[in-house]
């Protein structure tokens, strides 16, 4: 659901990049843990599929930055095409402007217009707060919430991501 209805209309046609936090959001949060660490990840198919085939359509460039390091998340970005993934980030903002830099994009008033941010914790509230257009899924923390332009009507790893990209290009 569009929270802010102006700006997201007045900025939705200038995004270029959108960046995707992944636990929590392209997934449902839990991390399932065996006595050698980090078993699986699920990941919703529908979010896969507007990832794969609807953003590289509307000229999108999906990107992933996260504060854990997994080869499941390496493996599901080369499933889905994605070149551009950034894990192990705890000063998301600063990869945010290091990103805005390497594609010759400079901020206005601090805010990155061509890109979008998808987030659902309080690490990815200062990063978002650089970011044209941010969007979180239903279960977001409330101080997410708070700031996002776009709450979906689903949870992370549910289709949140994809309700966002569809009302992004619609």
């Amino acid at each position: 659901m569009i929270i802010n209805t102006e700006k997201f209309e007045a900025l939705r046609k200038d995004i270029r990049f959108v960046i995707f936090d992944v636990d929590g959001t392209l997934t449902d949060g839990k991390i399932y843990m065996g006595k050698d660490g980090e078993l699986f990840k699920a990941f919703d198919i529908k979010d896969g599929c507007a990832i794969h085939d609807i953003m590289p359509k509307n000229n999108l460039v999906p990107i992933i930055m996260t504060a854990r390091s997994s080869q499941i998340v390496i493996n599901r970005c080369k499933e889905l095409g994605i070149t551009e993934y950034y894990q192990g980030v705890r000063n998301k903002l600063e990869k945010l402007k290091e990103i805005a830099c390497a594609n010759g994009l400079s901020a206005d008033n601090g805010v990155y217009k061509q890109i979008a941010y998808v987030g659902d914790d309080i690490i990815d509230i200062e990063c978002m707060k650089h970011c044209g257009i941010v969007a979180c899924p239903a279960d977001a923390v409330e101080q997410v919430k708070e700031i996002s332009d776009f709450i979906s009507e689903r949870n992370g790893g549910n289709g949140a991501v994809r309700e966002f990209i569809e009302a992004l290009v619609r």
